[in-house]
């Protein structure tokens, strides 16, 4: 029996397209489902009934929620093409901290750069360039964050990128100028067709 693979989502929402990224990596066929989050669908709320957000995978029936918790159960159960995360696991655990720091220190330093201004917009946006120096940092002069192949902190952290011309037109910086090498691995992930068709349009 296929399996039955059906993806929750909310197309320009970074955590929602992790799983579309890890799928298309996988070569997962399954049925997505745009949610309007100011009318969650009953599906949403019996699927992910603590938090009540997306992105919700259902596999078979039974549903994994949080965008990197799926990715991972995405590697785990289609462990034969494409791994995301390293086999050693020293390198896996590095991986999730790096993962991790996207989400809560990346994040983090994003919205006062677009949800504010004056100083405290000033005080965001070095904050904001310094994590991305930090990324910058991590990824040195390696293709992508794991070594040679796109991996775990890859998908974590590329989904940003639609978000990306925001940040610049509101805190009025260019990425580019100020972390060119991870900019180049932002236009070397989005030579892949998993990650360009995943992404929303950051123009839109």
């Amino acid at each position: 029996m296929a399996d039955e693979v059906i993806l929750l989502g909310f197309f320009p929402s970074m955590f929602s397209m992790r799983p579309r990224v890890a799928l298309a990596e996988k070569g997962i066929h399954y049925e997505y489902k745009e949610e309007d989050l100011g009318n969650k669908s009953p599906l949403l709320l019996q699927m992910n009934p603590i938090h009540k957000k997306i992105p919700v995978l259902i596999h078979n029936g039974k549903p994994i929620c949080e965008s990197l918790i799926i990715v991972e159960y995405i590697d785990e159960v289609w462990h034969d093409k494409a791994p995301l995360l390293p086999s050693d696991p020293y390198q896996r655990a590095q991986a999730r901290f790096w993962a991790d720091y996207v989400d809560n220190k990346f994040f983090g330093s994003t919205w006062k750069v677009w949800t504010t201004k004056g100083e405290e917009q000033e005080a965001g946006k070095k904050e904001f360039i310094e994590v991305l120096k930090v990324l910058e940092g991590e990824l040195g002069d390696k293709p992508y964050f794991g070594g040679q192949s796109f991996g775990f902190v890859d998908v974590s952290l590329i989904t940003f990128s639609s978000w990306f011309h925001v940040y610049e037109t509101f805190g009025n910086l260019s990425i580019e100028k100020e972390c060119p090498k991870l900019m180049a691995w932002v236009k070397r992930c989005k030579e892949k067709e998993s990650v360009s068709k995943s992404l929303a349009d950051e123009n839109k």
